[in-house]
């Protein structure tokens, strides 16, 4: 977690904490910003980022994308 800034650690545990772990528990961008207290903006970025290096997984659902921990 040496590549993660301050932003994607605090989203990347909110979404631990959120008990998102697998494709059963997913949270939406919108759980994701009321327990990590970040505007829409910083944890959408966050999510993009850290979907990209592989510690968090999208998976795109009919209202809304919900993520879950992969690492």
């Amino acid at each position: 977690m040496v590549d993660l800034n301050p932003n994607e650690i605090k989203i990347y545990d909110a979404v631990k904490k959120l008990g998102a772990i697998s494709e059963e528990t997913l949270k939406s961008a919108d759980d994701i910003m009321k327990a990590s207290r970040l505007g829409k903006a910083i944890v959408t970025s966050a999510l993009q980022s850290l979907s990209n290096k592989g510690y968090i997984k999208r998976v795109a659902r009919s209202k809304s994308a919900g993520y879950f921990v992969v690492k």
